[in-house]
């Protein structure tokens, strides 16, 4: 999904207005993981560009870091810059984010200002790119080598993704693992296949989902890789509060854990239920013991099923609320069915016939009509001698019997 400024329209070349030439958005919104710049297009750039940190993502927006421009590179939101690594080397990312909005970001992340960060060196050369792009593309073959080699060492770990350093030599696996693992010999056969300097780093898994993206059951990109950077716990009860089915198939995402959209709308159910009347999963009456079956949370609508061959009853809150009341003062009710009485049907619609022509009784007449022709009309050929009707418009078939000139097979040429 493209951002507004590339939606807008297209130049000759057929690339999107909003895009830079070297393929950057101008205001960080194509990019996975990134924030939209709602003040790029504001008169007040030079007030923008006095905040000297920027915002950089490593691999599509993967991950992110905040870097200082002290050296005043003359930069924007989707240059390539080369940035400090503190491990010594630099590294090759794109601008995300600039200007003021950094300062939120950093507020909102708990990031001071004033804590060491690391600087923007300059911005890439022709040669800097070259070894860059070579490093990218052998993070996919160096992943599947590292999958082989901790098989081969009987590791129960699974390496999710590989991320080379942009001069290259670093590379950073991340793994996933349900217990301790002993990298000693691992990381020997990584450095001597490789010949880099190895970084092993564990996530988990819905990091691992992140970084790899996927489509959900909603039919859209995963919010992980897209937008969502903070991820917090889902338990099963934010599926109880919301009514749904407690199925570990369709409850979970594309990461095995239950899905982070379960916390979206939790608030408003929660905000819902505070009025709803607790304890009243049983209402005691002298017929028997109803029990609630069925909620509507927003409609405010509550089912009891009723003992005997009875439909269930449907109750509002205020009337569950009146039945608690009158139990708790010992006065039982015999049964729901006065309360449920009070329930005001919803207005009947009245539909209006807009044909006006015809009607299911004129068009019955017609095919009644229509058989009497047919059961009328005599057969023009007669019955068959196995008992069927030979067809409409067609002479009877005869058989004739070929006769022999020659009975007594005599050959006349004898």
């Amino acid at each position: 999904m493209g951002c507004s400024s590339c939606a807008s329209g297209t130049q000759a070349n057929g690339k999107p207005s909003g895009c830079r030439s070297n393929g950057g958005c101008s205001t960080g919104g194509c990019n996975r993981m990134n924030v939209y710049d709602w003040l790029s297009d504001l008169p007040f750039s030079a007030q923008q560009d006095s905040f000297k940190i920027v915002e950089v993502s490593f691999k599509n927006g993967s991950r992110k870091g905040y870097f200082r421009n002290t050296n005043n590179i003359d930069c924007h939101t989707g240059d390539l810059v080369v940035v400090e690594v503190p491990t010594g080397g630099h590294d090759i990312g794109q601008i995300s984010l600039s200007g003021e909005l950094v300062r939120l970001q950093m507020r909102k992340k708990n990031i001071s200002e004033k804590s060491d960060i690391k600087r923007l060196l300059r911005l890439p050369t022709e040669k800097d790119l070259e070894i860059w792009e070579e490093a990218r593309k052998q993070e996919f073959s160096s992943m599947l080598l590292a999958r082989v080699i901790s098989r081969q060492l009987g590791l129960n770990m699974k390496i999710g993704d590989v991320e080379y350093q942009g001069d290259g030599r670093k590379a950073t696996f991340y793994y996933t693992a349900d217990e301790r693992i002993d990298f000693r010999e691992l990381i020997k056969q990584y450095a001597k296949e490789f010949k880099i300097k190895i970084e092993m780093r564990q996530i988990g898994a819905r990091q691992e989902a992140s970084r790899i993206g996927g489509i959900g059951t909603c039919g859209r990109e995963l919010c992980c890789s897209t937008w969502l950077a903070d991820f917090k716990s889902v338990s099963t009860a934010a599926a109880r509060y919301q009514n749904l089915a407690i199925n570990q198939t369709k409850l979970s995402g594309q990461c095995g854990r239950l899905k982070c959209c379960l916390n979206y709308e939790l608030d408003t159910y929660l905000d819902a239920l505070k009025d709803f009347p607790k304890d009243a999963e049983t209402l005691i009456t002298q017929a028997g013991k109803c029990y609630l079956f069925k909620t509507d949370i927003f409609k405010r609508l509550m089912w009891y099923s009723v003992p005997g061959p009875n439909p269930p009853v449907m109750l509002r809150v205020e009337e569950v609320k009146q039945i608690l009341q009158a139990i708790k003062k010992g006065e039982i009710p015999e049964n729901l069915d006065k309360f449920a009485n009070k329930k005001t049907e919803a207005p009947k619609v009245q539909f209006e016939d807009v044909v006006g022509q015809a009607t299911l009784e004129d068009i019955d007449k017609f095919k009644k009509k229509k058989r009497k022709k047919k059961k009328n009309k005599p057969d023009e050929t007669p019955p068959a001698t196995g008992g069927n009707v030979a067809k409409e418009n067609k002479p009877p078939i005869t058989i004739t019997k070929r006769i022999n000139p020659n009975p007594d097979n005599i050959n006349p040429k004898q």
